[in-house]
């Protein structure tokens, strides 16, 4: 007679750390607490014949804009879009919510936000920023899961880009809170003077836009953030990375020894300079789009092995803030709305024009980003023990985005009218089905927020070492 569980995955072939194989997984209480061929159990089953499973997704540079700017984006809309890509978890970053997450009580604030509102799980980033030098060691006590800067202006008025002695000083407090320090990285002086000069010129084009925020002035801030990590010992993460050249500095400071990271987004891979023309204001971002050349070797680099990390750095805004701007792209808002689509856009190049494996592929869109903050092994991989947090994929449907389908609370993205060649049919988090492609419907589910305490993690209000 077989035991009894709360959901099983019967069929499927399941992405393990070195290879797939077709087996059945057992859930109890949010764990996988068996897998095995033909398992004799009992309890609710899917049938994942011919589908891929995959620990699910770790997203960790989103952005949702609540408190104070929920009519951009929400908790509810938010990780309902997510759980429908495939991601179980995500992290949130400090800016774009008033007030930003720079100080505790705001950090508590958007975090009971999450509590109530997220389907899926969530971590917090902190923020770094000019006079809140005090806060970060408060923070990092209260589970943050990092902290967020920026090298140029960021577009938010609550949120102000870092001067260098800013950055040194909270380097030097992050690393002392055995924390890390996403950056984001383009030289503030060289975009802010050539978008001037375009702009005191009468150009404001989409190549007008991109020409102003060219690869140097990322390799230029990257390089910096390189010596000022290396003199004060912080670990970096640098978030949307768009070029080789700032790749290959980061690889050549992690072989230094430098505790480094780093993420690209789908967009980078999918898209180019071409289709920012094409597609309007909803495809600009920040660094932008870059060129066909450049996108592949970006994909180079993927390939081998120097990116650590897919994330979808999902900004969203009102879809009048991309559309009454049509004509003056410095105006317009530089963020892509794009987490629903993220797994699936970049299994789809991955796995059938690059022929990443599956287990390279769920390293990049899971395992290395549990790895780096602290969830491992908890989250990141399929194995007993571990949370019951999974993604379905079936790798042989024609899904073309549509609008009717974002789950968003304002439906646009480059990605509409894009063919992705496999689909997610079923989000599984902390054992529980939250969405499912065949009722088209994203359940109800309480997402856990995770806080990280230099060292060990906090659950339920819980302590225990970390590893």
């Amino acid at each position: 007679m077989g035991s009894n569980y709360d959901l099983i995955i019967k069929n499927g072939n399941v992405v393990l750390e070195n290879k797939v194989e077709t087996l059945d997984i057992a859930i109890k209480d949010g764990k996988i607490v068996q897998i095995g061929k033909h398992m004799d159990v009992k309890g609710e089953v899917i049938d994942a014949e011919n589908s891929f499973v995959l620990p699910g997704m770790i997203d960790v540079h989103v952005h949702f804009s609540e408190p104070g700017r929920e009519h951009w984006e929400g908790f509810v809309t938010g990780s309902h879009a997510l759980a429908k890509g495939g991601c179980t978890t995500f992290f949130d970053m400090p800016l774009n919510g008033i007030p930003s997450t720079i100080n505790v009580p705001a950090f508590h604030q958007k975090g009971f936000i999450g509590e109530e509102k997220s389907v899926i799980n969530f971590g917090l980033w902190g923020g770094l920023v000019p006079g809140n030098l005090e806060e970060l060691a408060g923070l990092a006590e209260k589970g943050v899961i990092g902290f967020k800067a920026f090298l140029s202006p960021t577009g938010t008025p609550e949120f102000e880009n870092v001067d260098d002695l800013t950055l040194m000083e909270g380097m030097k407090k992050i690393a002392k809170a055995n924390k890390v320090l996403a950056l984001h990285s383009e030289s503030g002086d060289l975009v802010s003077r050539l978008a001037e000069e375009k702009i005191s010129q009468g150009k404001f084009s989409a190549d007008d836009y991109s020409s102003s925020r060219p690869v140097i002035a990322e390799v230029e801030a990257v390089s910096r953030a390189l010596v000022f990590a290396e003199e004060t010992g912080c670990s970096i993460h640098f978030v949307h990375i768009s070029s080789a050249k700032a790749v290959d500095l980061i690889t050549e400071a992690k072989r230094k020894g430098l505790d480094i990271s780093v993420e690209t987004c789908p967009h980078y891979l999918w898209f180019n300079q071409s289709s920012l023309v094409d597609k309007g204001a909803v495809a600009k971002c920040a660094p932008p789009l870059r060129v066909e050349a450049e996108r592949k070797s970006l994909w180079e680099k993927v390939s081998l092995g120097e990116i650590d990390m897919i994330s979808s750095d999902h900004s969203p805004c009102p879809t009048e803030d991309k559309e009454k701007f049509a004509n003056d792209y410095f105006k317009a808002w530089g963020g892509i709305s794009g987490g629903q689509s993220s797994l699936e856009a970049f299994f789809d190049k991955a796995y059938y024009d690059y022929n990443l494996s599956l287990p390279q592929i769920a390293k990049l869109t899971a395992e290395n980003a549990a790895k780096r903050f602290g969830l491992f092994p908890d989250k990141g991989m399929i194995r007993e023990g571990s949370d019951a947090d999974l993604v379905i994929l079936n790798p042989d449907i024609n899904n073309q985005c549509k609008q009717e389908d974002l789950l968003y609370k304002h439906p646009h993205s480059p990605y509409v009218g894009e063919t992705f060649r496999c689909k997610v049919t079923h989000t599984i988090c902390h054992g529980n089905l939250v969405y499912e492609q065949l009722k088209n419907k994203v359940f109800n589910n309480r997402g856990k927020w995770l806080k990280v305490i230099s060292g060990v993690r906090e659950k339920n209000g819980e302590r225990f070492n970390e590893y």
